[in-house]
């Protein structure tokens, strides 16, 4: 028997020795490896396919964005006889962005290890090269159909009433820029103020690039395609810069609509938390006595300048209730939580729009990339949840991120501009 055990221990005790040396071999060859796939350089190489992901995915937004135009001024000008390729092209196109965006932004996360970044990078490059193919496709589908049934001539005048309707629904936008001058400081109109300004020297562009394609038209020799071309996109940015303008105007004047009721709720929410405060032991109410204290000097403040300043009034209150809410903690029971929020949520929605609108024209001046972009998709999609949220705090919830989303992204912007990256 002991002859047997030992010849056993005598096979068995080498093999254990050679497993267990060949697996802390593995081990360590797997640890090496991992840490190649975390390192520095490792992540700096997949950053570089990330920006070129996003490089493309900058490319299909702008695409989009002139699908949208090229689509409703198709239906506007041939009547829905054209083909429906364009409009396929950009429900599918709209379809991938969104998705890309959305996936995009998650692989700036620092926990996203590299070997996941490229994949994901690949995937959004392929996506959205898929995707601007088919746009060319349906272009050139759209255009050899433009081509054989539309007359230079009529694609001129078409453009010419376009031209004439945008003139009318601006108005007079020194008149609205006057308006806001009037009552407000220059940084609640300085945006509404740009606006007009580009909006102006645009259609005088286009109408310049359209006279000179009608001259064109008129001579057989001639082709007027480059400059109604030219005119068409003058047109197209006259007519954002007009949007601009009057989101701009409308937002500064509900603004001011609604201060006096954002000063309001921010009183009456000040003097639940003194309440709230009396029930908390010594320590907690002494903090919570601090943070009240502070919250009515700014409010103060705030209340000092908010005629003059009514956007920017409203999204400080939206802030300050941010603060409180955390201050609270979770002092508050169920239903003065959703109290809070009740009265919180109009003005943090009234903010959210206002730093969305501001962060749509930082980014289309800028023509600022993916990141930018990213965060403003996002900004948008939080803005729809915020108000079809029926839970009130977890609508409050949803616009705080949109608001701070729409922040990070004229940050990007403007940086992308003063910049110029």
């Amino acid at each position: 028997m002991p002859e047997i055990v030992g010849s056993i221990l005598a096979w068995l005790v080498p093999a254990v020795i050679v497993f267990g040396v060949a697996g802390i071999a593995l081990a360590v060859v797997a640890w090496t490896v991992r840490r190649a796939r975390r390192s520095p350089r490792a992540r700096a190489a997949a950053d570089q396919d990330r920006v070129r992901a996003g490089a493309v995915l900058v490319r299909l937004d702008d695409e989009v964005a002139e699908l949208d135009l090229e689509v409703g001024l198709s239906g506007a000008l041939y009547g829905g006889g054209a083909p429906t390729s364009l409009r396929r092209a950009r429900l599918t196109a709209q379809h991938v962005r969104d998705e890309s965006f959305d996936e995009y932004r998650r692989l700036s996360a620092s926990e996203v290890l590299p070997d996941d970044i490229r994949r994901s990078s690949s995937r959004i490059e392929r996506r959205a090269s898929e995707a601007l193919k088919a746009i060319a496709s349906a272009r050139s589908e759209h255009s050899a159909w433009v081509l054989a049934n539309v007359s230079a001539a009529s694609q001129i005048s078409a453009a010419q009433r376009r031209l004439d309707q945008l003139r009318e629904g601006m108005g007079d936008p020194a008149a609205l820029v006057a308006e806001l001058s009037a009552r407000f400081a220059e940084d609640e109109w300085a945006d509404a103020s740009r606006a007009a300004h580009a909006a102006l020297a645009e259609e005088a562009e286009a109408r310049r690039h359209l006279d000179a394609a009608q001259a064109q038209a008129a001579d057989p020799s001639r082709s007027a395609l480059a400059e109604l071309g030219a005119a068409e996109r003058a047109l197209r940015q006259a007519e954002a810069d007009a949007r601009i303008l009057e989101e701009s105007h409308r937002l500064v004047l509900q603004a001011a609509q609604a201060v006096p009721g954002e000063i309001d709720a921010a009183r009456t929410a000040l003097r639940q938390a003194g309440v709230t405060r009396e029930h908390l032991d010594a320590p907690d109410a002494a903090r919570l006595g601090a943070e009240l204290h502070a919250f009515h000097a700014e409010l103060e403040s705030i209340e000092a300048d908010a005629a003059r300043r009514p956007s920017r009034t409203v999204d400080r209150i939206a802030r300050l209730r941010d603060r409180l809410d955390l201050a609270l903690g979770d002092a508050r029971t169920a239903q003065q939580r959703i109290r809070g929020a009740r009265t919180a949520l109009p003005g943090t929605l009234a903010a959210a729009r206002s730093a969305i609108a501001q962060a749509e024209a930082s980014v289309v001046h800028a023509r600022a990339g993916a990141d930018a972009r990213a965060r403003l998709i996002s900004s948008q999609h939080e803005l729809a949840a915020a108000r079809q949220a029926p839970d009130p705090v977890a609508a409050l919830d949803a616009a705080r991120r949109a608001l701070r989303d729409a922040e990070d992204a004229k940050a990007l912007a403007d940086y992308a501009r003063t910049s110029g990256t």
